[in-house]
């Protein structure tokens, strides 16, 4: 089965959530453009949630954005999860499918997306990773950007770690905006620096959230509140350096008026619509 084409430059979404599930159904077709889930939530689900995935997947674009792979783990990759993911993806003409840049994984299930070691062992670890799941997929996927609180090893910062992985792996970026903003606050580093060494070729989506404000220099990374002011003006910065990319809103609890994340939705169409003209920049420019 073939999947959606790609997603517009200028394509605004949502996440997929079980809460959101009648207002999804009944918003108006220009409301939003495509929508996001996590296939190990919906994967085998039948039933009246089948069916309004079943029913949502047919009217709109959906991407895929993975909990569970582990890439950074140690532990053998599930190839029979994977194989579960790739039927999926078929299934509901996925044309994107994106992972963490962390591992989740042990002996077992962590429940929390953990950082990887900044070093070049870990590079060709991840990397090899990756290739090894788009070899069994069958397609290029991306990978994104995670907040993290502590920092196991760094022989080289963030931004040089990421573009490594990329680099080695063949693979596509989701650029996160809120995780640069949040950890450019705790871990002192310049978002727009960071934003500068992304590879704006790989970007494949950009992501947006609301987080918590626990202190001046401590920011948590909840999904769970408005976009901040500081989040919209860095993803405008983004727009304006490599050009509008698929944007998409994620909000996993606390859920608002559906008009209010209409809202936000509307904020990042606008800042896409301001720079559709522009003519990306290439790292370090």
């Amino acid at each position: 089965m073939t999947g959606h084409p790609p997603l517009r430059s200028d394509a605004v979404g949502l996440g997929l959530r079980r809460a959101l599930l009648d207002p999804l159904r009944t918003a108006s077709a220009d409301a939003f453009d495509f929508l996001e889930c996590a296939p190990e939530n919906w994967i085998g689900v039948g039933g009246l949630l089948g069916e309004a995935l079943e029913t949502l997947s047919a009217r709109h674009p959906l991407t895929c954005h993975g909990l569970s792979l582990s890439l950074g783990g140690c532990a053998p990759l599930d190839e029979t999860f994977l194989g579960r993911v790739r039927r999926f993806l078929d299934r509901h003409r996925v044309p994107l499918y994106s992972e963490h840049l962390s591992y989740c994984s042990d002996d077992g299930q962590l429940y929390d997306l953990l950082p990887i070691p900044f070093t070049d062992e870990a590079v060709h670890h991840v990397a090899a990773r990756i290739r090894q799941t788009q070899d069994i997929l069958g397609r290029r996927i991306a990978v994104e950007n995670v907040s993290y609180y502590a920092a196991p090893h760094q022989g080289m910062d963030e931004a040089a770690f990421i573009n490594a992985v990329l680099d080695e792996a063949d693979c596509d970026l989701l650029l996160d905006v809120n995780n640069i903003y949040v950890n450019a606050i705790n871990h002192r580093y310049d978002a727009s620096a960071f934003l500068a060494a992304m590879p704006g070729e790989r970007i494949a989506c950009l992501h947006v959230a609301g987080h918590f404000d626990e202190a001046d220099d401590l920011k948590v990374d909840t999904h769970g509140a408005a976009v901040k002011d500081a989040v919209w003006s860095l993803l405008g910065e983004a727009c304006r350096r490599f050009g509008p990319r698929p944007t998409l809103l994620e909000r996993d609890f606390n859920f608002p008026p559906f008009a209010e994340l209409l809202g936000e939705l509307d904020t990042v169409r606008g800042i896409l619509a301001t720079n559709r003209d522009v003519r990306p920049r290439h790292a370090h420019a």
